[in-house]
C-alpha cells in the first residue's frame, strides 16, 4: 500500500540543500524536503552569554520563526503578539542543543554563532529540516572562520541531521507530511550525529502507548533516513570554497 505521496514506508521526501544563499550571513543553507522548506543563516558575534565570559569558551544557539504564509491560512508573526511561543521556543532549543552537540566549543573563544531558521513553507518536519539545514549553514560559517584564521580549523566532532517517523494507520512510516502527522496515532522526532549517536529522540503516542518494540523500530528508520541526510549534507558542502 503506498503513501499519500506515493513513496514507499522507509522513503525520505526528495530533499536539497543550497549554499550561500544569503549574501551577508556568514553561513546559509536553503534546505527543501519535499514541499518544507526552511532558511538557515549564521551570524557571527564576538561575544558570548554572560553565563560563558570569561570562561575562553564559545556558544552556538538558534533561533526558528514560521512566516505568516508558511501554511495554507496566514498565521499572526509572533512579534506581533509579543512574546515567542512555547512551541517555537522548544524547537530552537532543539535546534541549538543539536548543533552545540557536534561542536567543539572551546576551539570558538569568546564568540557566538546564531543560526536563524525561518520556515518558507511547511508541510511537516519543519524541525527536523531546521537541524539538517542548520549544520550545512553552520559548517560554512566556521570554515569561513577558519579560512581567514581567527579560529584554527573546524571545529566540528560530526555531522547532525533530523527526520521524522510515524505510527500512520497502524503502519510505521519514515518522514512524515504533514497530512500524515495529522492522522499519526504517535509521532517521532530523531535527531543523530554522523558516528550515530541518539542528540535527542522526541516520542508522543496520541491515542494509545507505543512498545518498546515500536520504538526500536522507529529508530531503525530513522537512522536510516538520517544516512541519506548526511549524503546529502555532504555534497553540499563539497560545492563551498570552503574546506
Amino acid at each position: 500500500m503506498k503513501r499519500i505521496d506515493g513513496r514507499n514506508f522507509d522513503e525520505l521526501r526528495p530533499v536539497t540543500i543550497a549554499t550561500g544563499v544569503q549574501g551577508f550571513a556568514e553561513g546559509s543553507a536553503l534546505v527543501e524536503v519535499g514541499q518544507t522548506r526552511v532558511l538557515c543563516a549564521v551570524t557571527v558575534d564576538d561575544k558570548v552569554p554572560p553565563f560563558l565570559r570569561g570562561g575562553g569558551t564559545g556558544w552556538v544557539t538558534a533561533e526558528y520563526a514560521m512566516l505568516p504564509r508558511a501554511t495554507p491560512t496566514r498565521s499572526i508573526r509572533e512579534a506581533a503578539q509579543g512574546r515567542v511561543s512555547g512551541r517555537s521556543q522548544e524547537i530552537q532549543r532543539l535546534v541549538g542543543r543539536s548543533l552545540r552537540a557536534v561542536t567543539d566549543l572551546t576551539q570558538l573563544g569568546e564568540r557566538s554563532l546564531i543560526v536563524d531558521c525561518d520556515v518558507l513553507q511547511a508541510d511537516g518536519g519543519t524541525r527536523t529540516a531546521a537541524i539538517t539545514g542548520a549544520y550545512v549553514a553552520l559548517y560554512q560559517a566556521l570554515a569561513g572562520l577558519a579560512m581567514v584564521g581567527v579560529i584554527a580549523g573546524i571545529p566540528l566532532k560530526s555531522a547532525v541531521a533530523a527526520t521524522s517517523v510515524g505510527v500512520v494507520q497502524g503502519r510505521i512510516l519514515l518522514d512524515l507530511c504533514y497530512e500524515e502527522d495529522c492522522k499519526a496515532e504517535a509521532d517521532f522526532n530523531v535527531a543523530m550525529t554522523g558516528k550515530g549517536e541518539l542528540v535527542e529522540v522526541q516520542g508522543t503516542a496520541e491515542n494509545k502507548p507505543f512498545s518498546r518494540e515500536t520504538l526500536e523500530t522507529v529508530l531503525a528508520l530513522a537512522g536510516g533516513g538520517i544516512k541519506q541526510l548526511f549524503q546529502v549534507q555532504q555534497e553540499a558542502i563539497e560545492k563551498l570554497n570552503v574546506r
